[in-house]
């Protein structure tokens, strides 16, 4: 048991949980919009995930402790270099515009760690910021960098999952500030913190009635998605109720972000039948 505990552990803390959520959310994106070669997009996208999560969360460890970093970051900070290795690969596949927008958001990634200015702290620690930058970063990598890649048009269908999309993560990052009330810094202002636990899972309620209203905007609306998106709705909605800040860190690390995985899982589902 302790093994697979470690391995468990290992599995999320080296951010391949995260980065199969991104993967799934990816495939997603070429189901709704047929689109057949989209393997250079969700490797891209997979890699970079852990190279971008890792960098996030271990930047300041490995700095701090070059001399006497533990076995399991030592481990984490091997995969990620062969993750740095393989999304430039994958990088080099992608077509001249897509790789501008790739940089963009690596430059929002970096903006999100680093200190660029003086005397200033990085965006992770600017009041209020952080939500909207990783939940457009998701949005950015999952949907419009496959759209831009295979040359599909921005139509208004785009511009509505783009907006669903950001809704789910938006909330789902929600349920993460609520569970991790106590240990952020004060001055981040994250909504918990703002406006407390209880006006949060009620904010978090009324964007999931919006992800699923949203659905009948779109032209060809099918009710047989409605219900899918239904489903997802309702399945956060659960999180978003019995998230509290004493909820194990599995809690979010493995059962939340897995839904986007249970997503992409019940659309495969359904388009089989």
């Amino acid at each position: 048991m302790r093994i697979l505990k470690q391995l468990l552990d290992f599995y999320i803390n080296s951010s391949l949980h995260v980065a199969l959520s991104v993967f799934a959310l990816v495939k997603m994106t070429a189901l709704l919009f047929s689109i057949s070669s989209i393997e250079p997009c969700t490797f891209f996208a997979f890699f970079g995930t852990i190279v971008g999560y890792n960098f996030v969360k271990y930047y300041a460890v490995a700095r701090a402790q070059k001399r006497q970093m533990r076995s399991q970051l030592k481990a984490i900070t091997l995969l990620s270099l062969g993750s740095f290795i393989a999304t430039a690969y994958y990088f080099l596949q992608l077509t001249q515009k897509t790789k501008i927008i790739a940089l963009i958001f690596l430059l929002l990634t970096l903006l999100y760690t680093l200190p660029f200015f003086p005397n200033r702290r990085n965006a992770r620690n600017w009041a209020g910021v952080k939500i909207y930058i990783v939940a457009l970063c998701w949005v950015g990598v999952t949907l419009f960098l496959p759209i831009i890649n295979a040359n599909i048009p921005l139509t208004t269908s785009v511009g509505l999952v783009a907006m669903q999309r950001f809704i789910l993560i938006f909330v789902l990052i929600l349920i993460f500030e609520i569970i991790d009330l106590k240990l952020d810094d004060p001055h981040l202002k994250t909504v918990p913190q703002q406006i407390g636990v209880v006006p949060t899972k009620i904010v978090g309620s009324l964007l999931l009635l919006l992800f699923v209203v949203m659905e009948f905007l779109e032209t060809n609306f099918k009710y047989s998605t409605v219900f899918l998106k239904l489903g997802i709705a309702l399945t956060v909605l659960l999180f978003l109720l019995f998230a509290h800040e004493k909820r194990s860190k599995y809690y979010t690390s493995l059962w939340v972000e897995s839904v986007p995985l249970f997503w992409w899982l019940l659309l495969i589902l359904l388009r089989a039948k």
